[in-house]
């Protein structure tokens, strides 16, 4: 393939047969015949450029995906169906495809971009702002923690605190189970109370 025939003029040289058609060049194309797909490129890599540049609305990137859509060419020849429509006209779907996914992966990078930066703006407002509601949430506990009895205060710090069953807590306390119990179903009560959680 040639440098960047995007921007080259046409080379001169002896003009090919008018007669010999895309879809015949295409089938030569597809068998690897590098000379044919010269034919391809000059005869197509306008309209291709074109349907590009509409869609894209940068030259620079136009060009790139101009030069994308030929490679595929080349290397989907073997999959054209005459059947099913022109060269032009396949070309035409591959370079809209091609232009629109371009559009597509440069707006969700855009996107992404955009998402990072809200993020980090908002992180450490949202960082400190939380450090500071758990802070005076753990004041709030502490103060309402001082309003129960030595008795609540130890049950509910054994079983909320460190994990222990009613079980383990009466084992603990060397206290009857049922009083345990008693004492902090009294002690939530009185917690949910000072701290003005609603049932």
């Amino acid at each position: 393939m040639r440098g960047n025939p995007l921007s080259e003029p046409a080379p001169s040289g002896p003009p090919h047969p008018a007669e010999l058609r895309l879809d015949e060049i295409m089938r030569r194309v597809a068998c690897g015949d590098k000379e044919a797909f010269t034919v391809l490129y000059d005869a197509v890599v306008d309209t291709v450029f074109g349907i590009v540049l509409k869609v894209v609305r940068d030259r620079a990137q136009s060009e790139e995906v101009a030069q994308e859509v030929m490679i595929d060419l080349w290397r989907r020849a073997p999959r054209y169906d005459p059947e099913k429509g022109s060269v032009h006209a396949w070309a035409s779907m591959i370079a809209h495809r091609r232009a629109v996914d371009r559009v597509r992966s440069a707006e969700a990078a855009a996107n992404r971009d955009r998402d990072h930066a809200v993020r980090d703006l908002q992180r450490p407002y949202d960082d400190v702002a939380e450090r500071a509601e758990t802070r005076l949430q753990s004041q709030q506990v502490r103060r309402c923690m001082k309003q129960l009895t030595e008795l609540q205060r130890q049950a509910v710090t054994l079983a909320y605190y460190q994990g222990l069953t009613y079980r383990e807590v009466a084992e603990t306390l060397r206290t009857p189970l049922p009083t345990v119990k008693t004492r902090m179903r009294d002690g939530l009560i009185r917690l949910r109370d000072c701290m003005g959680v609603t049932a």
